[in-house]
């Protein structure tokens, strides 16, 4: 019994080479090729490329010429979540939005957004068609892009050109730099204020504040 059992044993032991022995490292090399030249898949391309593109044109807008006299006009009126059209600044509520974006507060931003793209603000429509690309909603992306290209009386041609313009400009920034300065950390500190002050009526952060302006004004003149 003992040697129909050692002849058994000799039999399952597994053979240690072949004739054909395995290459570990092309093995690899081969797996780490084809992990290359796989890349992320489409949708997940465009929405990390908006999210991007969303943040050198947030800067762009913060930096912009006049960016913080108009959040002194958002900041002079009444200190409220909700803004009657008429009485909203809109190019202050998009810059107040871009902070809110940059500073990391994007549902406020959406909100702000769309104030000022309500009111005509293109520039936030594209805002809002980018913010929406980056998160994967496809359906509200194209609605805001309608909005950027038919929001105001002009031949179509000139509309798309608008919104090419926007996107040539952000493209390059990105692949290129750009002076425009991200918020400073006081700016960012002035946003958090803002969103504890009034966290108990509303998860969205508050219009600003004379003490925000002002912190904008020091930013700005940098």
């Amino acid at each position: 019994m003992t040697s129909t059992i050692d002849e058994l044993l000799a039999d399952a032991v597994i053979p240690t080479s072949s004739p054909a022995a395995f290459d570990v490292g092309a093995a690899l090399r081969r797996l780490a090729a084809d992990a290359a030249q796989a890349g992320p898949p489409p949708d997940m391309a465009r929405a990390a490329q908006a999210g991007q593109r969303l943040a050198v044109v947030s800067r762009w807008i913060l930096n912009g010429p006049g960016a913080a006299a108009h959040v002194d006009r958002l900041a002079d009126g009444p200190q409220a979540t909700t803004v009657d059209e008429a009485q909203l600044d809109e190019e202050g509520a998009a810059v107040f939005a871009c902070l809110l974006y940059l500073t990391g507060h994007p549902e406020s931003a959406q909100f702000w957004w769309q104030l000022a793209a309500g009111a005509g603000h293109r520039a936030a429509a594209y805002c809002l068609h980018l913010h929406h690309l980056a998160l994967g909603e496809m359906r509200e992306a194209k609605h805001w892009r309608h909005q950027v290209t038919s929001s105001v009386i002009d031949a179509d041609a000139l509309d798309e050109n608008f919104l090419t313009m926007l996107e040539v400009v952000a493209r390059y920034v990105r692949q290129n730099g750009s002076t425009a300065s991200p918020p400073t950390g006081g700016l960012e500190m002035e946003i958090d204020r803002l969103a504890e002050d009034g966290k108990n009526s509303c998860i969205i952060v508050r219009r600003p504040d004379r003490r925000l302006a002002d912190r904008l004004h020091d930013f700005t003149r940098r």
